[in-house]
């Protein structure tokens, strides 16, 4: 009946967790069961029925059974109060249970048996759930000689009805996804952290060339490619805005690495790095961070940061290079992750490049060591060596479905030439059921009806390229040319056309009308 560990374990100035200090005097006629998502250190489900005056809670990592005599670990924890059963949203980085919650289902339940406390307390409580998404008997089971918080979940009757896909990420509450619930703020959260970073005026990222091959002549620092989010971290006061390089918010997406810039020992600060998601090797993975759009499990995230602009008052932008970096380094001997230094890889750059290749790795970045930061400008004294081929591309298009796939067959992508859209190819791999599935809904919604590439249809020596022919261009289904994707290929092909593209997500952080043909110099 108490909630004195529940209480003890958080801090109500920083959760908005429901306080809940003391138990309900009065059972409900009607019993309350909720599920809950749970993305915290790992991605589970929270499972609690109301006896007793509070939720009785257990920790469910793989989530309820449906099949008839399947078994699920569950891990009994403190007592919640009532009021948890609504609770939806974001748990503070450092606080107990960090991360985001989802109201995954929620209903009555019926204990089959006249006296669930004390079948509870011998270890064996029987009932029955009447949910959205879970309807049917299941049985909470205490692990014999395993400590009294080990338990199994038991699916018992019958089998139950498997959830649909769509409906596995989608709050019972608000129709929510984990994804958009991460990307809104709590109330809390909101309260003057991004109005005080605001005070920084926006800085546009410096950029890098693309070339073929290393500079010959200068003194250059060499630092990994990553493949993600371009970010620039903007703290004043404990207030911190995360801004994509077309000045997007990233702040309620990626609140543990806004939790972590608010820590460091600075008043005012601005930082440019690249916000990654890293596979088991620690590697980059741009379609791991796309994951989060989709609902699928947060992967470990960084924020590999390179380069500092202000800090405490002064405007380091006319810096050499090597000094800025000196400040930086020193500043995040003290930080703590998902924060982290971009230090450089020292040694002939043909030589890295071809490790860099090896190791499966974007490519390099070189940088002229007494370089200024040239804000919003495409420089030289930046540049970019890369060992695959790959680049941002406009969606102009999709053909409809074909065989057992749904939603849409391929992409159909291009570049800008000017104000020209230039049809590149299509793209019909790097797709899961969910992905298709979004991206469609998305498409959807920009809907238009001509054809935006000016050379569509295109023909060559008396036949159609790319298998679109005005007969085929009927079927396909056209939007509006706003959607920027990142696609990996093999090369060029001789015509101007993408060789065995893979779709690897959409990038919001670029401006449609910027994306051009990237021709190293």
């Amino acid at each position: 009946m108490s909630l004195r560990a529940y209480v003890g374990k958080r801090d109500f100035t920083r959760t908005a967790e429901p306080r809940g200090t003391r138990p309900a005097a009065k059972a409900q006629k009607a019993r309350r069961f909720v599920i809950q998502k749970h993305d915290a250190s790992r991605l589970h489900y929270d499972f609690r029925l109301e006896l007793g005056g509070t939720l009785k809670s257990w920790a469910v990592p793989k989530g309820v059974p449906f099949k008839k005599g399947e078994k699920r670990l569950a891990m009994q924890v403190e007592d919640h109060p009532l009021e948890y059963a609504g609770f939806e949203g974001i748990i503070p980085k450092g606080q107990y249970g960090g991360g985001t919650v989802m109201v995954w289902d929620s209903g009555t339940y019926e204990p089959l048996g006249p006296h669930p406390q004390k079948d509870l307390d011998a270890g064996k409580l029987h009932f029955a759930l009447h949910g959205g998404k879970v309807e049917g008997e299941w049985t909470l089971v205490r692990i014999k000689h395993a400590g009294d918080n080990e338990w199994l979940l038991v699916k018992s009757g019958e089998d139950a009805r498997a959830v649909s896909r769509g409906k596995d990420d989608e709050s019972a509450l608000t129709g929510r996804s984990m994804a958009r619930i991460a990307r809104e703020r709590t109330a809390e959260w909101r309260s003057g952290r991004e109005e005080s970073a605001a005070k920084l005026e926006f800085i546009a990222p410096m950029k890098a060339t693309l070339v073929a091959k290393p500079p010959a002549e200068g003194e250059w620092l060499y630092e990994l490619k990553f493949d993600g989010y371009r970010a620039l971290a903007f703290k004043s006061g404990s207030g911190v805005q995360l801004l994509s390089r077309n000045a997007k918010d990233f702040s309620a997406r990626f609140p543990e690495i806004a939790d972590a810039v608010a820590a460091l020992p600075s008043r005012t600060a601005i930082f440019d790095g690249e916000i990654v998601a890293l596979d088991e090797e620690g590697r980059s993975s741009f379609q791991m961070l796309q994951a989060l759009e989709t609902g699928g499990e947060r992967p470990p995230l960084a924020y590999y940061i390179f380069d500092l602009l202000h800090h405490d008052g002064a405007d380091l932008l006319d810096q050499p290079l090597h000094e800025r970096r000196q400040q930086l380094s020193a500043l995040l001997k003290r930080a703590a992750e998902p924060l982290r230094y971009s230090a450089e890889i020292r040694g002939d750059p043909a030589r890295l490049l071809d490790e860099v290749r090896q190791r499966g790795l974007e490519g390099i970045i070189g940088k002229e060591s007494n370089s200024r930061y040239e804000a919003g400008r495409r420089s030289r004294s930046w540049v970019k060596l890369k060992c695959v081929a790959e680049q941002e591309m406009v969606i102009g298009g999709y053909t409809p479905p074909e065989g057992t796939r749904k939603h849409f067959g391929a992409l159909l992508v291009g570049y800008f030439h000017g104000k020209d859209l230039q049809f590149a190819g299509k793209v019909g791999t790097g797709f899961d059921e969910a992905l298709l599935q979004s991206l469609h809904r998305k498409m959807r919604t920009l809907h238009r009806a001509g054809c935006p590439f000016s050379n569509l249809p295109e023909k060559q020596q008396g036949r159609w390229l790319q298998n679109i022919t005005p007969r085929e261009m009927k079927r396909c289904h056209w939007i509006k040319p706003a959607l920027v994707c990142q696609v990996r290929f093999s090369e060029w092909t001789r015509d101007g056309k993408l060789r065995h593209p893979v779709f690897l997500g959409l990038r919001e952080d670029k401006e449609a009308r910027e994306v051009v043909r990237e021709t190293p110099r």
